[in-house]
């Protein structure tokens, strides 16, 4: 019993119960967006009528195909993920960018091969050359 505990206290298991709770609220927030804004713009564009192909079937040997229920699914999905791509991804990247341009140089290129190699080398590990460290050059 006690590795069990020890199993579900861990820190991976408990993050991964936090991002489950905070992704299934996050995706009522992004089905809301859609149902309530999204998909009223893309009524207002079309004249009024909202897209909805959930009567279109056939039948094959008395088996119903329902692929205007699919065609709602896949468009519901691609709605939802240019929503999140528009609003989270990008903004994020950008976010990123910003955090990652402030951050000190750990590596350079080595002037010979032009792979990355640490600031302090005295040779490169790729192609051998011989290096000056940045610490020790004339500024």
């Amino acid at each position: 019993m006690g590795g069990f505990k020890k199993f579900l206290l861990r820190g991976n298991i408990v993050e991964l119960a936090i991002a489950v709770i905070v992704g299934a609220t996050f995706s009522g927030l992004v089905q809301a967006l859609v149902v309530d804004l999204v998909t009223p713009l893309i009524g207002a564009v079309t004249g009024g009528r909202q897209p909805n192909f959930a009567e279109y079937s056939f039948t094959v040997n008395g088996s119903q195909f329902k692929y205007g229920d699919f065609l709602n699914h896949l468009l519901t999905f691609l709605i939802i993920a240019a929503v999140v791509y528009w609003l989270i991804v990008l903004p994020m990247n950008r976010l990123t960018t910003l955090f990652d341009r402030h951050e000190a140089a750990t590596t350079r290129q080595c002037p010979e091969c032009l792979s990355d190699i640490p600031l302090e080398a005295r040779r490169c590990a790729h192609c051998t050359a011989e290096l000056v460290p940045e610490s020790e050059k004339p500024r």
